[in-house]
C-alpha cells in the first residue's frame, strides 16, 4: 500500500471521499453497495478503483489484500443509532460499526476514521462504545470519539456527527487533536443567494436576508419511502421560517417573476451546497432526481471529512504539540462486568462501577442488554450478573445479519 493510501467501506456519493482526497489521501479503494453512488464515484474519479455490492461479503473485496494501508475509513450504516429510529443498535441487521472495527485487525491501517449519527453518542450506546475502544485497544490502537457539528466547518447546516478515530503508532497517536472550527458560521442565504438567482428571480437578495441561519439537518431517506423529501415535520417548520418549501426538490431554481407562499423549493444543486459542495468542492451527482438528493442527503459534508482528514495527516507528521492520551470510560458497568470472570452479585457491581442506587444500575443494565447477552444469577434477594456475547455482527458466517440482508436487499440504500 502507498503511504498516503486510504480504503473508505460504505464510501457512499463521495462526501467523505472529496474531503479525505483535499486532505491529501488517495483512494486505493471505495466500496459502496449503492449501484447510483457508485456511477457517481465513477463519474468524478474514473481513475478509483470501485467495488460495487456488499462491503462484508468477501466476494465484493478481499480486505486482507490491504494490509498496511494509511487509513481505513468509511460512514457505516447509521439507522442501528439514529434517534428518529428504533436504536437497536447491536441487533439491527444493519449494523456494521463493530464490523468495521474488527476488520482493522485485518487491514492494519495507521489510522482508523469511522463517522455515524449522534444517537450513538447517547446513553444507549454507552456499553456498545466502551466495546469499540476495548476492541481497538487490543489491536494495539489509540482511539478517542467526538461530536462534531458542520456548521463549525463551513458547512451551513445542523448535522451533527459522532466521529471516531484510532491511531496505530503511539507516537502519531500522541500528536492527533481534533480539527479547529472555522470560526465563522455561513448561512442558508449565504451559500444560496447565488443559485437562487441564476435563472433571474428577483426576489433572491430579499429572500436571502431571511434565510440568515443555518438549515436543518438534511435527511436523504431510503428506497423505503417515497421521493424527495427536506424531513419530517419540525424540520419542515424551520425551512419555512427560511423561506423555503420543503415540501419536495425542484427541477430548476426559480424564474423571473417567481412568487411564493412559503418560498421556493430548493434544487438538488442547492441541497448540495447546503450539504457542504461547493466551487471549493465540485462534484457531479448522477442519476434522476430522487436519486441524486439521496445520494447528496446521506452523505459526510466534505469540509468536515477535510478536516478530520487533515488532522489525522498532522498527526502522520508529528505536528502540533504531543497530548498525553487518556483513557475515557464510558460504561463503567460494562467494564466491570468484562473484567470479571463469574458472576457478580449486584451489590458488589454497583460499587465497581460507582453506581449506588439499585433502581438506576438496574435500568443500566437493561440497557446493556439491548447489545449484549446477560446472565443473570438469583439466589433469594441477591442477584449476580455475568457478561455473554456481543449480538453484533462482526462477521460471522452463521449470522442472523445475511439472512436479513438478503431479504431486505431491495430496500437497502
Amino acid at each position: 500500500m502507498g503511504d498516503l493510501e486510504v480504503v473508505e467501506i460504505c464510501a457512499g456519493a463521495g462526501g467523505q471521499a472529496l474531503g479525505l482526497e483535499k486532505a491529501g489521501f488517495e483512494h486505493a479503494l471505495a466500496v459502496e453497495l449503492d449501484t447510483n453512488a457508485c456511477n457517481t464515484l465513477r463519474e468524478n474519479r474514473p481513475s478509483w478503483k470501485v467495488a460495487q455490492g456488499d462491503v462484508a461479503d468477501p466476494e465484493t473485496w478481499n480486505p486482507a489484500a490491504y494490509e498496511g494501508v494509511a487509513l481505513l475509513a468509511g460512514g457505516v450504516p447509521c439507522p442501528p443509532f439514529t434517534i428518529a429510529g428504533k436504536q437497536l443498535g447491536a441487533t439491527d441487521e444493519r449494523d456494521l460499526f463493530a464490523w468495521a472495527v474488527e476488520l482493522v485487525n485485518v487491514v492494519k491501517p495507521r489510522a482508523l476514521l469511522l463517522e455515524n449519527v449522534r444517537g450513538l453518542s447517547l446513553p444507549r450506546f454507552a456499553g456498545y462504545r466502551q466495546h469499540v475502544l476495548d476492541r481497538l485497544a487490543a489491536f494495539g490502537y489509540q482511539a478517542s470519539w467526538q461530536l462534531l457539528q458542520a456548521s463549525d466547518f463551513g458547512v451551513p447546516q445542523l448535522r451533527p456527527r459522532f466521529v471516531l478515530v484510532a491511531m496505530r503508532e503511539a507516537d502519531e497517536a500522541a500528536h492527533f487533536a481534533w480539527p479547529a472550527t472555522v470560526g465563522h458560521v455561513t448561512t442558508v442565504g449565504e451559500s444560496l443567494e447565488e443559485l437562487m438567482a441564476s435563472d433571474g428571480w428577483e426576489g433572491a437578495g430579499a429572500w436571502a436576508s431571511k434565510a440568515d441561519r443555518i438549515a436543518p439537518t438534511i435527511v436523504g431517506g431510503s428506497k423505503k419511502h417515497g421521493g424527495a423529501d427536506l424531513g419530517p415535520t419540525r424540520a419542515k417548520r424551520a425551512w419555512a421560517e427560511l423561506g423555503v418549501d420543503a415540501l419536495g426538490v425542484a427541477d430548476a431554481p426559480p424564474k423571473a417573476g417567481d412568487t411564493y407562499k412559503v418560498g421556493p423549493k430548493l434544487t438538488t444543486e442547492m441541497v448540495a451546497r447546503i450539504q457542504g459542495w461547493s466551487d471549493d468542492y465540485q462534484w457531479t451527482f448522477t442519476g434522476r432526481k430522487t436519486t441524486r438528493y439521496r445520494q447528496i442527503g446521506n452523505a459526510f459534508p466534505p469540509p468536515v471529512a477535510a478536516a478530520v482528514g487533515g488532522a489525522i495527516m498532522r498527526a502522520f507528521n508529528l505536528e502540533g504539540e504531543r497530548a498525553e492520551r487518556r483513557d475515557v470510560e464510558h460504561d463503567p458497568i460494562y467494564k466491570a462486568l468484562r473484567s470479571a470472570d463469574e458472576f457478580i452479585t449486584a451489590e458488589r457491581l454497583g460499587r465497581l462501577a460507582g453506581v449506588t442506587d439499585t433502581p438506576e444500575l438496574e435500568r443500566r443494565i437493561s440497557m446493556l442488554s439491548r447489545d449484549f447477552e446477560i446472565e443473570i444469577e438469583a439466589s433469594g434477594p441477591v442477584v449476580a450478573y455475568r457478561l455473554g456475547g456481543f449480538k453484533a455482527f462482526l462477521g460471522q458466517a452463521e449470522h442472523t445479519r445475511h439472512e436479513q440482508f438478503h431479504k431486505h436487499r431491495t430496500r437497502i440504500s
